[in-house]
């Protein structure tokens, strides 16, 4: 059987919907595959199904559900939930698979499918290899039965399950009372649970980005679109801003000055808290690439060490569980606290935030803001066809990029998981140096792709 990956990528498999591959006729095929490779014994074999709130979701449910179905498999329906809701429950259940419908931050023409086993962790690449290779097989002589075929429900309480856990993991004793709240849900997945578990635990919560539509989710809100969140907090006076993206695996922050705060100072800030009190499993913390070398400064001075991986919380997971490490995230704010999580968790790494932000008693200002960041520069340089990193004169501008930068900076040059471009970030103490490294390579890249 080939190992090969065609249709999965860095987080699952996305497009846009009604296109090649986020068409109902692979979804299906995905459901008869996924459901066949996850039948384990002679019990009744059961997979969890959630989505977030975008319009094609209702379509990709509908395939995948008579897909599972034929298969043998019975499917338990959620409904709009967060992703890391799905890898909860998964698990809680005991179901033999789940499967997250969704685009995560990316506009609502797109969608996604996520896939996780039993354990509630995302499956390995070898895993959805064998799917790929079983969707391009010829299923006829493997579908169930009449007799065999599945049923479907809907769990009327997932809502209340994932809010108690995701509350479970706030301190004891502790409560939000008096903490003035702004949850931007990007018009997504936690428009319901976020805010109501932040209500239940004592803040007075302002809610904006909690009314999708099915075409709105992160349109101008959420985190890949924070000013919608900074400016709320400005405005109401708030204590502090959260802004989930379209499926709540991550998250950003807005102090009370309406300044946002990024993934590597929540990281830094949960993990002096817990070095602090001694809950920290290793004497290390998971992150990117992509985060800042300030990241990296920080913890060193706390005594712990950063430890880096290619760009994708299932890739921070895999690192944190081969080291037997409790915390890692992403600069793009997906934080894994394996404590309460399996996954990425905007919400339960909130109420983390805020846990310090209540023992503290200082503003969010002061608590949130951990380190000093390197001057660091992004840009991302869309391409059509073969992607243009490898060609010559793009290797040659990167000796000499790197050359110029030094031991005191960092040039990364990578491409997207989830879309055609090719992400240039520089990071060094010189900002002038910064971006006349990016601009130097992104030119580069742009006149590669021309003459390809």
């Amino acid at each position: 059987m080939t190992k090969t990956r065609k249709l999965f990528g860095t987080d699952g498999i996305r497009g846009t919907a009604n296109q090649d591959p986020m068409t109902v006729e692979v979804a299906q095929k995905l459901g008869q595959a996924a459901g066949l490779r996850f039948t384990r014994g002679t019990h009744r074999h059961r997979v969890l199904v959630g989505k977030d709130t975008r319009l094609s979701g209702y379509m990709i449910e509908c395939a995948l559900v008579s897909g599972f179905l034929s298969a043998g498999v019975d499917v338990t329906l959620a409904g709009p939930m967060p992703t890391p809701a799905i890898a909860m429950l998964t698990r809680s259940l005991r179901a033999d698979l789940g499967v997250m419908i969704s685009a995560s931050h990316n506009p609502f023409g797109d969608n996604g499918i996520k896939l996780f086993g039993p354990d509630g962790f995302k499956l390995t690449d070898e895993t959805e290899a064998e799917i790929e290779a079983l969707m391009r097989a010829d299923l006829t002589d493997r579908l169930a039965t009449p007799e065999q075929i599945g049923r479907a429900s809907r769990l009327n309480d997932a809502a209340g399950r994932y809010i108690e856990n995701a509350k479970a993991s706030f301190p004891r004793g502790r409560r939000l009372d008096g903490l003035r709240i702004v949850i931007d849900c990007a018009n997504g997945a936690a428009y319901r649970v976020a805010p109501t578990a932040l209500w239940e635990l004592g803040a007075e919560v302002i809610r904006i980005g909690c009314e999708p539509n099915g075409v709105n989710i992160n349109e101008n809100c959420g985190s890949t679109r924070p000013e919608a969140l900074c400016a709320a907090v400005v405005a109401h006076e708030a204590d502090i801003g959260i802004a989930l993206d379209g499926d709540a695996d991550r998250l950003l922050i807005a102090d009370e000055q309406g300044r946002l705060i990024d993934g590597d100072q929540i990281l830094a800030l949960i993990a002096r808290s817990w070095s602090r009190q001694g809950r920290l499993s290793a004497k290390q913390v998971v992150a990117t690439v992509m985060s800042n070398m300030g990241l990296a400064r920080c913890l060193d001075g706390l005594g712990l060490e950063l430890v880096r991986t290619a760009v994708g919380d299932r890739y921070v997971v895999e690192r944190m569980r081969e080291l037997g490490v409790n915390l890692g995230g992403e600069q793009s704010g997906h934080m894994v606290l394996s404590d309460f999580a399996t996954t990425g968790d905007g919400l339960v790494a909130a109420l983390q935030v805020l846990a310090v932000l209540v023992e503290e008693g200082r503003p969010a200002s002061e608590v949130c803001r951990v380190f000093a960041p390197f001057p660091q520069l992004l840009r991302n340089v869309r391409f059509v066809g073969k992607s243009p990193l490898h060609a010559p004169a793009v290797q040659e501008a990167r000796r000499a990029a790197e050359a110029e930068l030094g031991t005191a900076g960092r040039l990364l040059l990578r491409e997207s998981g989830t879309e055609p471009l090719v992400r240039v970030m520089a990071e060094a103490e010189d900002l002038a140096l910064v971006e006349r490294v990016v601009a130097g390579m992104c030119a580069v890249i742009g006149s590669a792709q021309e003459a390809a």
